[in-house]
């Protein structure tokens, strides 16, 4: 499975967040026509990926569901700030 649900919520999340701030462009009194296309054309981009990804999480959650796909939990393993993972220096 390339994609989690954790991922995907993510994902959408992100690209919920940039489609709110191209729609404040279209808004805007000060820019110009052309500016405004190009917001829309990347809107149409962004709400075909949107509905993509919300198809994607749909259909995970539906096969976890059926049990067709067992999800994975993968553990942090992190050993940053550990003291028990550095080097003994001489003195």
């Amino acid at each position: 499975m390339a994609e989690t649900v954790g991922s995907l919520a993510d994902k959408i999340s992100i690209i919920q967040l940039k489609i709110y701030h191209m729609r404040e462009q279209l808004q805007r009194t000060d820019a110009a026509d052309e500016h405004k296309a190009a917001c829309a054309a990347k809107l149409e981009v962004m709400g075909v990926q949107v509905r993509d990804l919300e198809d994607e999480l749909t259909q995970l959650v539906s096969d976890v569901i059926a049990g067709r796909v067992k999800l994975k939990i993968y553990r942090q393993f992190k050993m940053y700030n550990d003291p028990r993972y550095r080097a003994k220096t001489a003195q």
